[in-house]
């Protein structure tokens, strides 16, 4: 901002000619006694408007030096001494309302309330005098420039409860208040950046998801655009498993044991844990916007292809993933069969149908013939334990052998989860 200056007193300006002395003859247009004569004159012009300017220009100077070090509180100085506060009568000042500053200001009084408001602001903290120990033309130490922002609002909207969080949030991120504040008053101005540019809408993303934690109706809102949304429903059931088939992999790396298919976790082989440890460090690698599906999906089918060919390559471990998987399908199974029941059925016939019948029929054949083959191996297994005649470990006569015990099988842990598919 230009700031005019009022021309000093000692300003210096040519004198007027004595009337009573006899004009010169350069004056008088009279041939000049010197050659040089002339040029003396030109000369002594342009070295008064040189002083002119140099004197302009340093007055200049020490305006924009007084700007500098003090900022708006040159101006808000104005305001503070000429406005009177609130409350006060103009009979009681000589101060006039901010209206009428402002018209002769010709400005709006809003403007001038935002100095107002600013050097009150700072009158509260003790930086510069109240308003009451002002007068018209008062001089007074002000602070410097930097603490300015600190105070004034250049915009109305930051005066209210929503503009002070606004300013607040954009003082901890390192920016002026004022920049967000524009931002917040053009909503439209916003979107129209976001649709078209996509670094704002990464910007608008990384600031939604740091605002979620603490504003459950926004998740609430999002949430829900999401489940309305069938490509944004596909997208995070792709990603979510995504995730899971990257944290099956880091387990494997940090933990050293491995859930096999049928439930039962075992210590993973060296060969396993590098492999992983291979494609998990590929994963990490990845760029931030980079898509890891694909990664992941390689990463998980090579360690469960891993896992399988451990267990097939140990026969004691073999037989145990078979046992696991057995008793996990004979549980699900019994809790599916403990749902069949008619209890909440007032009349059976209502329901009927014949091929409820058949089918429990069929169900029925195939457990009797997985009882069979059970009884079957436990039989055999008891045929083989029977001690041989005339073998060392006949019973002798007067000596009691020990019973046979069938050896009992414990069942795998059902209650653990399966790995993802």
């Amino acid at each position: 901002m230009t700031v005019a200056m009022a021309p000093s007193d000692e300003f210096w300006s040519p004198e007027e000619p004595d009337e009573a002395e006899p004009a010169s003859p350069e004056a008088a247009g009279a041939p000049s006694p010197s050659s040089g004569s002339s040029g003396s004159s030109d000369s002594s012009g342009e070295d008064g408007q040189s002083a002119d300017a140099a004197r302009l220009i340093s007055e200049d100077a020490r305006a924009f030096g007084a700007y500098a070090r003090t900022g708006g509180w040159a101006f808000a100085l104005k305001v503070a001494r000429s406005v009177r506060p609130g409350g006060q009568g103009a009979g009681e000042t000589p101060k006039i309302s901010a209206k009428e500053f402002a018209e002769l200001a010709e400005c709006s009084a809003e403007r001038v309330m935002r100095y107002y408001k600013a050097w009150d602001k700072a009158a509260d903290d003790g930086m510069v005098p109240h308003f009451e120990a002002l007068a018209p033309g008062m001089e007074v130490e002000l602070p410097d420039a930097d603490v300015w922002s600190t105070y004034y609002a250049a915009r109305s909207s930051a005066l209210t409860p929503r503009g002070n969080a606004i300013s607040e949030a954009a003082e901890a991120e390192g920016i002026r208040p004022t920049k967000a504040l524009e931002v917040a008053e053009n909503p439209t101005a916003l979107r129209a950046a976001i649709l078209a540019d996509p670094g704002t809408a990464e910007a608008a993303r990384k600031a939604l998801m740091d605002r979620i934690d603490e504003d459950p109706a926004l998740r609430t809102e999002l949430v829900r655009d999401i489940v309305r949304t069938d490509d944004l429903k596909k997208a995070v059931a792709a990603e979510s498993k995504a995730g899971d088939r990257v944290d099956y992999v880091r387990q494997i790396v940090e933990k050293g044991q491995v859930k096999t298919p049928a439930g039962q976790m075992i210590e993973a082989p060296a060969e396993l844990r590098e492999e992983a440890e291979r494609h998990l460090s590929l994963i990490d690698e990845l760029d931030e916007g980079e898509d890891s599906g694909e990664w992941a999906r390689e990463a998980y089918d090579t360690v469960r292809d891993l896992i399988a060919e451990t267990v097939q390559s140990n026969p004691e471990l073999r037989v145990q993933e078979r046992r696991a998987k057995f008793y996990s399908s004979l549980q699900k199974a019994t809790k599916v069969f403990e749902e069949l029941t008619f209890d909440d059925v007032d009349d059976i016939d209502d329901i009927y149908e014949d091929d409820m019948v058949e089918r429990l029929e069929d169900l029925r054949q195939a457990i009797g013939a997985c009882i069979d083959a059970l009884q079957s191996a436990t039989t055999q297994g008891q045929t083989q334990a029977l001690p041989r005649a005339g073998s060392e470990s006949e019973a002798r006569p007067g000596e009691e052998q020990p019973p046979t015990v069938p050896a009992q099988q414990s069942p795998a842990d059902a209650s653990q989860e399966h790995s993802p598919a």
